[in-house]
């Protein structure tokens, strides 16, 4: 990680930048993670409204809760990676989704980015009054458990979905 990075909530003078960071994954074929990242940006003004009307909890869907995006952005304005922040949780998210969900555009992996992405992230997550932090991954994913670990995660019990993967879930103080 050569250059600094910061978080900035979703924003349409980013546009450009969130379509190249958006088509990154697409062109990968990966799974889109955090989820929020896979919905379409073609209305780009719509997507940016979608994310602040979830983090005042306004238009959710029932069982789910607030929550905050934020992306990690470089210097030249070029979006690196996205997180999302759960304000709560309730049953599922204890089970299997956790507080905080993040991800680093492929094309930027393995510089640094995911554990700086995490620890501004875990900063955001004490601003909302959270002071111990959920934070999972797939069991086969070795780089995220190490960038969990690296920011203090300390593991609890697995959790294994219907399919059968199973979930490594750490909490961290915050």
């Amino acid at each position: 990680m050569s250059e600094q990075v910061y978080l900035i909530k979703p924003t349409v003078e980013l546009e450009e930048a969130y379509i190249d960071f958006y088509q990154d994954w697409i062109v990968s074929g990966e799974s889109m993670v955090p989820w929020v990242i896979s919905k379409d940006p073609s209305d780009f003004q719509e997507l940016v409204l979608f994310q602040t009307e979830r983090e005042k909890g306004e238009n959710l869907p029932d069982n789910w809760v607030p929550d905050s995006t934020y992306w990690l952005v470089s210097e030249q304005n070029k979006v690196i990676g996205a997180v999302n922040i759960r304000h709560e949780l309730n049953e599922r998210l204890f089970q299997s989704g956790g507080h905080i969900g993040y991800g680093i555009r492929p094309s930027e992996r393995q510089k640094g980015y995911a554990t700086k992405l995490l620890a501004l992230a875990l900063h955001q997550t004490k601003e909302l009054g959270i002071s111990k932090a959920l934070v999972v991954c797939d069991a086969t994913n070795i780089g995220s458990e190490r960038t969990i670990r690296n920011n203090g995660g300390i593991e609890d019990t697995n959790f294994v979905e219907e399919d059968g993967n199973v979930l490594k879930r750490f909490w961290i103080t915050i």
